[in-house]
């Protein structure tokens, strides 16, 4: 038996979360409700634009083990920090979940990532990163072992982006496959898509990922279909799990000849939809791994979600066991 659930290995990333107006979204010329990669010089502008702000750990796969971690689930994540404040922000806050976290600090620049999030009235998050540190994870980071010993090896497409990650994320398929493992991949964003759909689509036919998460513009994107179930058709048949989720409508997912699908997780109001897909990962993942069926694995990833997307931040801060 693996002695881990999930070792993830994604951007080691803390989020700066501040309220704002529309009219700001437009001022700072900014695209509403997308990830958009900066440099320093932009990181420094719009935080100086922003209002009172709180700073919470984040990363797409970090939050995605959060959620797990908070169900009850073994984790273990590889990603790389500066040897900055922000740094030992992001370690603290992992470990304190309870998530084996050694990856060694980098030492110079530059600093520890940092995402910008703007969120606006109607819940919607508009995302600025400055990857730094992040993206010079190196091969010689990966715990080998780790790997070899968890049920499921959870990628994140944003580090694919990045050269260093990318090659050291190729390993890793390569290390948990050598031990009989499972690969999971999350597509991300649209934009991960269009600069490296090539090397996705050639991960998929080399049988290189076992369950794979989109969302519905990243299945578009993926496949050329704008048509929902035409872009299913076209690569489910592809991946031995795909988990597509649609937001308000729900989730889908199919594996073989199986298809379940679930509403969204009802919720009083949409304060922040800030980790709603990394969330949602989580409980799919932890009723992956415990062997649960498809449907009741999409269920535990609303639920989830449902609870990420009532309040500001991408850490869970209710009892998700109880809600599960």
């Amino acid at each position: 038996m693996p002695r881990y659930d999930v070792v993830a290995i994604g951007n080691a990333i803390v989020d700066v979360m501040a309220p704002c107006e529309d009219a700001l979204i437009a001022q700072l010329a900014m695209a509403k409700g997308a990830m958009t990669l900066i440099d320093m010089d932009r990181a420094h502008h719009l935080y100086d634009a922003m209002g009172p702000a709180r700073e919470i750990s984040g990363g797409s796969a970090a939050n995605t083990l959060a959620g797990l971690a908070a169900l009850g689930s073994g984790c273990g994540f590889i990603g790389q920090v500066a040897q900055d404040q922000l740094g030992e922000v992001f370690a603290h806050d992992i470990r304190a979940a309870g998530i084996t976290f050694a990856t060694p600090p980098r030492e110079g620049g530059p600093s520890t990532a940092r995402c910008l999030i703007f969120v606006t009235p109607d819940g919607q998050r508009t995302m600025n990163t400055f990857l730094g540190a992040s993206q010079f994870l190196p091969a010689a980071a990966l715990d080998a072992a780790m790997i070899a010993d968890a049920a499921v090896l959870y990628l994140e497409g944003y580090l694919w982006d990045p050269e260093e990650p990318r090659h050291a994320m190729r390993q890793a398929i390569a290390a948990a496959r050598g031990a009989g493992r499972k690969v999971a991949f999350s597509l991300s964003d649209a934009f991960v898509i269009a600069r490296h759909g090539g090397d996705f689509h050639a991960l998929v036919d080399d049988r290189a990922i076992d369950i794979l998460f989109a969302n519905q513009a990243e299945l578009a994107a993926m496949t050329g279909c704008d048509d929902f179930e035409a872009g299913i058709a076209r690569l489910a048949p592809r991946v031995p799990v795909l988990v597509v989720t649609r937001g308000p409508e729900g989730a889908v997912a199919l594996a073989g000849r199986g298809r379940a699908e679930v509403p969204a997780a009802p919720v009083a109001r949409v304060v922040d939809t800030t980790g709603a897909g990394d969330l949602f990962a989580a409980g799919f993942l932890h009723g992956h791994v415990a062997g649960a069926p498809l449907d009741e694995c999409l269920r535990r990833g609303a639920v989830c979600a449902g609870e990420i997307i009532a309040h500001y931040g991408a850490r869970p801060e209710a009892d998700l066991k109880a809600l599960i």
